[in-house]
């Protein structure tokens, strides 16, 4: 086998800068040019600071009195206070849906039940982004409508993870029944007409179509000014465009069945990586009215990060522990995922060990069989691989901050930032 980083550092972690330019594609905004570099594991614990009320402002001096969970911080004050705006947003379409019988009542339970639970990192990190943009406008915004619009983009990942457990035919998301198995029960236990699992795969279907809308007018309706509601729209667009793209591209590749890295890698990037934190970061610091300097420096922070992030994810999905994460062992195995760490396995087992590996992904495996193809992954290597890789990821990620630094960006938004980085790549569920 070749030594380990050379092996995979051509192919997974791209040369610094890795340099594209875009355009946000809005009347009144330029070419941004997006700069992905990458840096090492760092700090302690996820931070965040949140009110909920008053105005969004700097972070308090020495002689103001502290905000709501600003210090100490407390991570369940974050979570709990973003999971009462998604209740909040359900109970307002309740009030909207009233009268139209018990379908209507079992669609918004189920709404509930989706945007329940989760680490809310996506939340943080535009949060915190929005915090750290030096001289940031938006002064006499209410902090409740900015958590508003951050908990916007949990309810964009609340309707990929119903599409994407539909398409994966994932049995359980975070320890309870998956949207269609669930709709699939309910449709068996009545005793109805038809297919349950088609009716649990339209029920589905229309529930993540569902949650993308909300998540839409949760932005628009958070209460922050329109200006900036607006700067940020072509980055929360984006956002949405990527993930399904990033989608599609991963539904192609499980149909050709082949496990490439350069291929894994890029659905990696669109899938996950850039929804999960460059483009929050993006959203965050366009409702601050960052420049591009300051936009440029969290790309390079974030979407290193994202792909940190998501290789540790593909980790989890083979070697995680199903008490913690609330899916099978290996589910990652019995779904037949081309992810990055099987293409690194396949590439470095011998020949007839690379072949059963390659042929049994993806088929009914009792939990023993599970057991064996995770243990072929990890004497193939690729497991050590992939750590390593995300070291390095993390370390070039860092390096963003210290771009961020030198712009004058508030120093405690880049405490909680490193440790939001620590947060999403040293996690165990």
């Amino acid at each position: 086998m070749r030594p380990v980083i050379a092996r995979v550092r051509s192919r997974v972690v791209p040369p610094a800068p890795y340099v594209t330019e875009t355009n946000v594609g809005r009347s009144g905004s330029s070419s941004e040019i997006e700069r992905h570099s990458t840096s090492s594991p760092s700090a302690a614990t996820t931070l965040a600071r949140v009110t909920t009320s008053g105005s969004v402002g700097p972070a308090p001096g020495p002689g103001d009195a502290s905000p709501a969970w600003h210090e100490p911080w407390a991570v369940d004050g974050f979570r709990d206070a973003v999971q009462q705006v998604l209740l909040d947003v359900v109970d307002e379409h309740d009030a909207w849906l009233d009268g139209l019988g018990e379908d209507a009542v079992r669609l918004l339970d189920a709404a509930r039940t989706s945007l329940t639970g989760g680490k809310r990192l996506r939340a943080a990190f535009c949060y915190w982004a929005f915090h750290a943009v030096p001289d940031r406008a938006g002064g006499g915004a209410s902090a409740d409508a900015l958590l508003r619009a951050c908990a916007s983009l949990e309810v964009l990942h609340a309707s990929a993870l119903v599409h994407d457990d539909l398409m994966d035919l994932s049995d359980t998301r975070r320890g309870r029944p998956a949207t269609h198995r669930a709709f699939a029960d309910l449709h068996q236990r009545s005793g109805w007409t038809g297919d349950p699992e088609q009716y649990g795969a339209s029920a589905a279907v229309l529930l993540g179509d569902l949650l993308l809308a909300w998540s839409d007018e949760l932005l628009s309706g958070s209460g922050l000014p329109p200006e900036r509601v607006l700067a940020a729209r072509p980055w929360f667009d984006r956002c949405r465009t990527e993930v399904v793209a990033g989608q599609f591209l991963d539904v192609s590749a499980q149909a050709r069945g082949r496990a490439d890295v350069d291929v894994a890698m890029r659905v990696l990037r669109y899938k996950s990586a850039k929804y999960s934190v460059e483009r929050p970061l993006h959203v965050g610091a366009a409702l601050a009215g960052a420049g591009p300097d300051v936009v440029e420096a969290l790309s390079r922070f974030g979407l290193p990060l994202g792909e940190a992030f998501q290789l540790r994810d593909d980790l989890l999905g083979v070697f995680g522990d199903p008490a913690v994460t609330g899916k099978p062992a290996g589910d990652d195995l019995v779904e037949g995922k081309r992810t990055v760490l099987v293409a690194l396995a396949l590439d470095a087992l011998p020949g007839p060990d690379a072949r059963h590996l390659d042929a049994t992904l993806g088929t009914a495996l009792a939990p023993d069989e599970v057991a064996g193809l995770a243990a072929l992954v990890e004497s193939s290597g690729a497991r050590a691989q992939v750590e390593q890789v995300i070291d390095q990821l993390t370390e070039r990620a860092l390096a963003g901050l210290d771009a961020l630094r030198s712009l004058g960006a508030d120093p405690q938004a880049l405490t909680v930032l490193r440790d939001l980085a620590d947060a999403a790549t040293r996690r165990s569920l």
